[in-house]
């Protein structure tokens, strides 16, 4: 069985630790794994170069997560971080005092930016570093090229990650650019995962910047349209409030409702054009699914909250017995 899931950072991490961890014990094979494929194809639209280093946020958490080495109370980053050289940084006047780099993470980014400055693409970085670790999962770049999103707000035209990590999204934001996208085109394997998925998963992650920049690179949208396979999504509003982080505000901005009614809307019936076959809402938002599966959308009621990992596991097995056979 092929599995490609579109995800993004925290909430797409959660959500594919459970579907491994579903999977080692629906398909084992024997050893602890699975017989299953998972391949995630992640985000990149979050990517900046800080202090001549390249991050991908969304690409070390979820290996991070993967990994078992992620700090669960703060929700990204290395368990057991100290943080001494970005306090020499910042005593030296450089960087972002508010973008704080672990010192562990801070190995992950020299090593890639390493691969990247010897002529190496994103994709072969990414596949040369997880390497190191048993995750399972197989992580692709949704491009090579550099799509960085940019938030234009009252106050100026800032990096997405400031207007996050600095501002928690405070200042309002008209609208999100991805620089450079329209030329932008799919990392090796991406469209291949697509094609030659038995299933496919979006991930419960910020429906505008995370799935919404994977949309945005050419090539992605067709594919998705052309595969045999079905699309499932997950929703990230429960009960009319984001899972995490502050999605609501970039719904805002492009004039979609905080609730799983109308992001599953925003993403569109796949039999008129859109992306989904299937989609899961929570038990609380059970009154929206007779109107969804109306419009296309074959809806389905379940509880959403990935509490630990065998909630996270359930999500991830609703969302595969979703798919339309």
């Amino acid at each position: 069985m092929k599995i490609t899931v579109l995800s993004g950072g925290v909430g797409g991490a959660r959500f594919l630790r459970g579907l491994r961890h579903h999977l080692r014990h629906a398909l084992p094979d024997g050893s602890g794994g699975t017989t299953a494929e998972v391949t995630a194809v992640v985000n990149t639209g979050d990517d900046m170069w800080l202090n001549s280093l390249r991050i991908t946020p969304d690409l070390d958490s979820i290996m991070y997560t993967l990994a078992g080495a992620n700090d669960e109370v703060r929700g990204w980053g290395r368990i057991g971080e100290t943080e001494r050289v970005s306090a020499e940084l910042t005593a030296y006047g450089i960087g972002w005092p508010w973008f704080t780099l672990g010192d562990l993470d801070l190995g992950t980014h020299i090593t890639r930016t390493h691969y990247l400055r010897t002529g190496l693409p994103l994709s072969e970085a990414t596949a040369r570093i997880t390497a190191r670790w048993n995750l399972g999962v197989s992580l692709l770049p949704v491009t090579d090229d550099e799509v960085e999103t940019q938030v234009v707000t009252d106050d100026g035209t800032m990096h997405f990650q400031e207007w996050w990590t600095r501002h928690r999204a405070s200042l309002t934001a008209r609208r999100f650019e991805q620089q450079n996208v329209s030329t932008a085109t799919p990392a090796p394997g991406v469209l291949e995962a697509i094609a030659h998925a038995d299933v496919i998963l979006v991930a419960p992650s910020n429906p505008v910047v995370s799935i919404g920049t994977i949309l945005g690179i050419p090539g992605i949208r067709a594919a998705l349209v052309e595969t045999s396979a079905p699309i499932v999504g997950v929703s990230p509003i429960i009960a009319g409030s984001v899972v995490r982080g502050m999605a609501d505000a970039c719904l805002t901005a492009i004039g979609v409702q905080t609730s799983a009614e109308a992001v599953a809307l925003h993403y569109g019936a796949r039999d008129s054009g859109g992306l989904l076959d299937a989609w899961l809402v929570d038990e609380t938002d059970a009154e929206s699914a007779a109107a969804l599966s109306a419009s296309g959308i074959a809806t389905t009621a379940v509880p959403l909250w990935m509490r630990d990992l065998d909630s996270s596991a359930q999500v991830a097995a609703d969302a595969l017995s979703a798919a339309p056979r």
